[in-house]
């Protein structure tokens, strides 16, 4: 299991980091409330995404919860009255896991979210967040915001939205209820449903494939991809990334590759 291997040195002990081959894990590890996160777990992530962001040796970022059991499992309740008894703690929560959920969205390098057991609530919109999803077949899937009395911002709506359409979120959010693997591949949330045995071993080569690849590619056409979302997108931002690629070292090196019948040694620049 991934989150058996030891943390780099900027995780805690709920939150694991590490780097391995160009490709960075992100861990939540409270297994023993199925991943459930607090208020000190969503400022290490978001600690750990700012490393990572900086950090040229990350090429692809994995993220996953600890156990087993759960991806993550939403807000920890029982941090409730510590951490959001208050309207002020509230809105502080609020305004925490909002900078992790924007950070990870806006995260310059590809995000794989690997989800094995229950992904609920924040889990969900965690996840949403990541550019692919991938999830065991024992996944289960749901936002409890109507069972719980709360409300839902416009930005993790607008995410969910663009993953599986304005008919399946409502259904989401109207029912509450858990969905399965199976149903959350139909509806477009996750890509990939994979034996419970393989999850981990298809996600790292998924990661490892797009580590392999030239980085200024990949990093355009992500950023293409956000824009292209936009209701007013900068063209002229995409026309410049695009002008970046072919004029970078990479697109030398990728072309002497074919030539030359080799793998190519892509350095981002």
């Amino acid at each position: 299991m991934t989150d058996a291997l030891p943390a780099a040195p900027y995780g805690t002990d709920k939150m694991l980091a590490r780097i391995e081959d160009g490709v960075a894990w992100m861990t939540f590890n409270n297994p023993e409330r199925h991943n459930a996160v607090s208020m000190e777990m969503w400022v290490a992530a978001e600690k750990i995404l700012a490393e990572f962001a900086a950090d040229p040796a990350v090429r692809v970022l994995m993220v996953t919860g600890a156990g087993g059991k759960a991806f993550v499992s939403g807000a920890d309740i029982s941090k409730f009255e510590s951490e959001r008894g208050s309207k002020e703690a509230v809105d502080a929560y609020q305004a925490q896991t909002k900078r992790v959920y924007d950070a990870l969205a806006a995260f310059p390098k590809p995000v794989i979210a690997v989800i094995r057991g229950h992904c609920i609530g924040g889990g969900a919109g965690l996840a949403a967040c990541c550019d692919i999803r991938l999830c065991n077949e024992g996944a289960s899937f749901g936002i409890p915001a109507a069972k719980l009395g709360l409300g839902y911002p416009l930005e993790g709506i607008r995410r969910l939205v663009q993953l599986v359409g304005p008919s399946f979120a409502k259904e989401m959010f109207f029912t509450a209820r858990r969905f399965t693997a199976t149903e959350a591949r139909e509806m477009g949330f996750v890509n990939r449903v994979l034996p419970d045995d393989g999850l981990e071993d298809a996600a790292l080569e998924m990661a490892q494939t797009i580590a392999g690849n030239a980085p200024l590619t990949v990093a355009s056409v992500k950023f293409i991809v956000g824009e292209s979302l936009r209701p007013d997108p900068d063209e002229a931002a995409c026309d410049a990334s695009v002008r970046g690629c072919f004029a970078s070292e990479d697109y030398v090196e990728g072309r002497r590759a074919f030539m030359e019948k080799r793998k190519p040694a892509f350095q981002g620049r």
